[in-house]
Order: C-alpha cells, then sequence, then structure tokens
C-alpha cells in the first residue's frame, strides 16, 4: 500500500510522497493496517467505539482512549496522555476495527493504566516542540554510545527516543549480559539535562526498529508486518533440510530468520507419511540404511550395509510397506526389486531450443589469405608444367 504521491512518476521512477512517514493516509509507515472496515455505517442506536490506536517512532503503536469524542481520521496528529508530561503520535486506526485489534492483543479498554487518554489534536505549538525534540536523538546517540565506550559497559544503545514535549528520552540498548548502567545515567543528565530511561530490548526488537533488507531483497518481516516474535529453533531447519549454515539461516539480527517458520507446518504434514530416517529396512541381501529423503517428490534413498556407495530409490509407500513386513517377521528379497520402478533414463537429448541453425549464420567468415595464396601458386606452376614453349626455353 501506498498513498498517492508515492506511485511511479515519469519512466517508472518512484516519486515518493517525501513526507518522512507524516502522509495523510499513513500508507507508507512500518506495521501499517488496512482498514477494511472504514465504509461500513454503523447500525442505529450504536455508538462509535472510543478506542484508537497511535503510532509513534519506528512502529511502536499504543491504544489510547477517546474520551473526548474528538472526530479523528487516520493521519491527524494528537497530544496524548503520559505517565508525566504529555506525548504526540499520529492516528493510525479508528473505529470498530481497534476494537478486533484490542481483542486480538488482549487489551481492555477499561484499563487505565494501560489505556490512556487523548488530550486533543496537536496544535502547531505541540508539532515544533516535537519536531525539534526529534531533531536532537541523532547526535544524542552518537555521544551516549561513546560515553558507554568510555565506561567499557558492553553495551550497544540502538536508538533514542523523545516524548512528545521534549521532558524524557527513552534509551533503547542491546546486551548479552546483566549491565550495571547507573553510572551511565548520570553522565547522560548531567549532559543531556533531560529525564532518562534505559530500556533494554532483544536483538529482533532492535533489528525490527531499525529496519534493513533481508537477503530475499525486501523489507525485513520485523519491521513491515511482522508482530510476534516467535522462537526459532535450528530444528525447523532440520525438517525443512537445509544446511546448518549460520551465515545463512541467521538474519541481520543475529539470530535464526523468522521465515523458517513460515513453511514449517507444511513440512511437518508431509513428513507424516514418511518412516523415521532412522529406521532400518530387513532384506534377504542384508539390512538398508537411509541416507537421504526427497519431501516434494516422496522418494527415499536407502544404502546397504557394507555398500555405502550404491543407493538405491524407493517411495515412501514403498519403504512403508517393507517396514511392515519386517514387523511380521517377513524380508523382501533385495531393494533392487522395488528401486527398478524409479530409474531414470539419464540419456541427455539436446535440442535447438533457439529454433536456427546458429548464432552466427550472419557473419562473414573470414578467409585464409595464406592458403589463397598457396593456391595460386600452386595453379601457376601447374599451367608452366603444361605449355611445352616454357618447357623448351629452359632447355
Amino acid at each position: 500500500m501506498a498513498c498517492n504521491s508515492c506511485s511511479t512518476g515519469k519512466d517508472g521512477q518512484p516519486k515518493g510522497c517525501k513526507n518522512n512517514g507524516t502522509c495523510g493516509t499513513d500508507s507508507c509507515n512500518k506495521l501499517t493496517v488496512f482498514d477494511w472496515l472504514a465504509n461500513m455505517s454503523l447500525p442505529n442506536g450504536q455508538e462509535p467505539f472510543l478506542g484508537v490506536e497511535v503510532r509513534f517512532k519506528n512502529g511502536r503503536k499504543q491504544y489510547y482512549k477517546n474520551t473526548e469524542n474528538l472526530t479523528l481520521s487516520i493521519g491527524d496528529i494528537v497530544a496524548t496522555q503520559a505517565k508525566s508530561g504529555h506525548d504526540v503520535g499520529m492516528v493510525t486506526l479508528t473505529g470498530e476495527l481497534v476494537r478486533v485489534q484490542m481483542k486480538r492483543k488482549k487489551v481492555d479498554i477499561d484499563d487505565k493504566e494501560n489505556v490512556l487518554k487523548i488530550y486533543r489534536k496537536a496544535s502547531q505549538k505541540d508539532i515544533d516542540i516535537w519536531s525539534s525534540a526529534r531533531d536532537k536523538e541523532e547526535p544524542m546517540k552518537v555521544k551516549a554510545r561513546q560515553f558507554a565506550i568510555d565506561l567499557k559497559l558492553k553495551m550497544k544503545i540502538s536508538d533514542i527516543e523523545f516524548q512528545g514535549d521534549g521532558s524524557k528520552a527513552t534509551f533503547y540498548y542491546t546486551a548479552e549480559e546483566r549491565v550495571d548502567f547507573r553510572e551511565l545515567i548520570k553522565v547522560f543528565a548531567r549532559e543531556f539535562r533531560t529525564r532518562i530511561e534505559m530500556k533494554q530490548v532483544g536483538f529482533r526488537q532492535e533489528a525490527a526498529r531499525l529496519g534493513g533488507i533481508g537477503s530475499c531483497g525486501r523489507e525485513l518481516c520485523c519491521s513491515t508486518w511482522l508482530t510476534d516474535f516467535r522462537s526459532v529453533s535450528t530444528s525447523a531447519a532440520r525438517y525443512q533440510q537445509l544446511s546448518l549454515n549460520p551465515l545463512k539461516l541467521a538474519g541481520q539480527c543475529g539470530k535464526l530468520k523468522c521465515c523458517l517458520n513460515y513453511e514449517l507446518d507444511s513440512y511437518l504434514d508431509a513428513l507424516k507419511a514418511f518412516p523415521k530416517s532412522d529406521k532400518k529396512l530387513q532384506t534377504e541381501k542384508g539390512t538398508a540404511v537411509c541416507q537421504k529423503t526427497d519431501i516434494f517428490k516422496g522418494l527415499m534413498w536407502y544404502a546397504y550395509e557394507g555398500e555405502w556407495m550404491n543407493w538405491h530409490v524407493i517411495s515412501t509407500n514403498q519403504a512403508n510397506e517393507i517396514i511392515e513386513l519386517n514387523k511380521k517377521g517377513k524380508k523382501v528379497a533385495s531393494l533392487e526389486e522395488y528401486a527398478a520402478e524409479h530409474q531414470e533414463d539419464t540419456k541427455v537429448e539436446f535440442e535447438n531450443v533457439v529454433g536456427q541453425d546458429s548464432l552466427t549464420r550472419f557473419d562473414s567468415p573470414k578467409r585464409n589469405n595464406r592458403r589463397k595464396n598457396n593456391k595460386n601458386r600452386n595453379r601457376s606452376k601447374n599451367r608452366r608444367n603444361r605449355n611445352p614453349k616454357n618447357n623448351a626455353k629452359k632447355d
């Protein structure tokens, strides 16, 4: 989704609204939700839902209660209640869809501690203070990182977020161990002259706040639409038969990629038809051990003990059939009888897919001048030998 001014311009070049995430439709921002209930009217006698979704920096969203019955729409800048002072954010969702979102996230609108109030629509003065506070964040982050290095603290300050009234700054940091930052807070308060709040986030949350481009070439899922960070284990890669290469399986956060969980359920459903890979097949020729499986084609490769170089391919149904016979105390003759059905013709027939005789058929061949000169000399020599007058002159 994108606003109208984000459409492509001349020669397919993207225009870009250049509003830095403050366009009127809120369609250029992270974690944007499409209000598919916006065109629906409420039944007679039903009051509109008072809950409002407000977005702050880097996709941070909170739910507020519109106690003043303000006429709000997506893209409005509002002043909201905070624990001390007020904050400034943008309305991203209103109406009945907010009720659905709050129910999904188990947020009660009557919870006064978590669901605060919306004071008013932000005035120009509120917006000016908010903008000036946002301009201070980048230079503050550079100084804050230097102070942490000087104090030899094993932590990384990833982002700084000012409150809308400029009275408080929240420092987001990541650390692998517990950090004693009491001295650091004193340095921050003395240098920046504001209230300081330190908030530790995980590596996945840090990547979601900063954003970036993944190895697939698209924006990170965590910074665009993914809101819940489920744990990812190496077993997800094993079930999908991926090589356990940490360089390929790790995302920009340094953890396993969240997309490893996307197709995991489909792989688990497909593996239900496969026998366990550690199950051995008993045949009269010998005991066969599983070497490889192909989930998409439903095939398994087995090799006899002692003949590890010779693999025999059979289907999952055939493997299950042999296992059932083994349970009854019976053995099949050999795997070659089953593998003969799956042998593929390895003969490669090359075809002229272009439909042309040669790609260089229009190129003029280069003539060999030396060969041409030799032919001319031989011809002239033969003519001399045939002419009797020349022979008489020689005598």
